[in-house]
């Protein structure tokens, strides 16, 4: 739950944004190139423009927020994008029809959320990854860290690296400024119990910027959870190693952000 700070009442409207970034990583093994087709496929199918505006619609529900403006797209030959424009409060109901132009125009570079994704497959060696970028953005007192557990939930996760910054101040009724109204000591705090004894978890915090980094990846390997139509059981014992190694190597590299010599 996001505490805010004790006693703090502000004059006006919270003008603070509160942005909440994430790179999700699935990790996946085909043997075949019909099979590496076929991993497309299908995260493509499960992860299409309807299914993400599924789960985005969701996020707005749990953060409290109202939607604007949805815009979708599915790709060509994979991938797809969704955006969804959001406001604190009501906008018709509050301010009139003959506003609302001016108003979506307001939120479009502070309250949103946005998914895109990349589905890809190596032409060689077997590993195919999923990854999806997300943003929620957010004004006001609502918060995207209310959606936090969702999301990890909604995507196969192997790697997740997220990035929550507050930016911009506030003010309260005795004119004091605030570049933050809530305490915060890691995104670590906001995570499920499930989700935290799954993961092994780094932080790296800016504290006097209110910039906080969490990357995570999966603690156990189990080779058939990364088996695409496979099952560890009918291969040989040196291509499970060789396998298991190609994938051990991907997911490193792709928790550090660089490549191993």
């Amino acid at each position: 739950m996001v505490k805010p700070i004790p006693g703090l009442k502000l004059q006006g409207f919270n003008n603070l944004t509160k942005s909440l970034s994430f790179n999700i990583y699935d990790i996946c093994y085909a043997v075949t190139a019909e099979q590496r087709d076929r991993y497309i496929e299908y995260i493509d199918e499960a992860y299409n423009a309807e299914r993400l505006v599924q789960i985005l619609t969701e996020v707005a529900e749990i953060i409290g927020a109202n939607i604007l403006n949805v815009a979708r797209q599915d790709y060509d030959p994979q991938g797809a994008s969704v955006t969804i424009l959001i406001s604190e409060m009501p906008v018709v109901e509050k301010l009139g029809r003959d506003m609302i132009s001016d108003t979506v125009l307001a939120h479009l570079d502070k309250s949103h959320i946005t998914v895109h994704t990349y589905p890809e497959s190596h032409p060689v060696n077997g590993i195919s990854t999923f990854r999806a970028d997300i943003d929620v953005a957010t004004c006001g007192v609502i918060s995207p860290l209310k959606a936090l557990n969702f999301l990890i939930d909604s995507f196969e996760s192997d790697i997740v690296t997220m990035d929550y910054r507050v930016r911009g101040f506030t003010r309260d009724v005795k004119g004091r400024k605030h570049y933050i109204d809530h305490r915060i000591n890691s995104i670590q705090d906001y995570l499920a119990k499930h989700i935290r004894q799954k993961y092994e978890m780094f932080d790296v915090n800016v504290y006097q910027e209110n910039i906080f980094h969490t990357k995570m990846h999966v603690k156990d390997f189990d080779l058939d959870t990364y088996l695409f139509e496979a099952q560890a059981a009918d291969l040989g014992f040196k291509e499970r190693q060789r396998i298991e190694s190609l994938l051990k190597r991907e997911i490193e590299e792709l928790f550090h952000g660089r490549n191993l010599v």
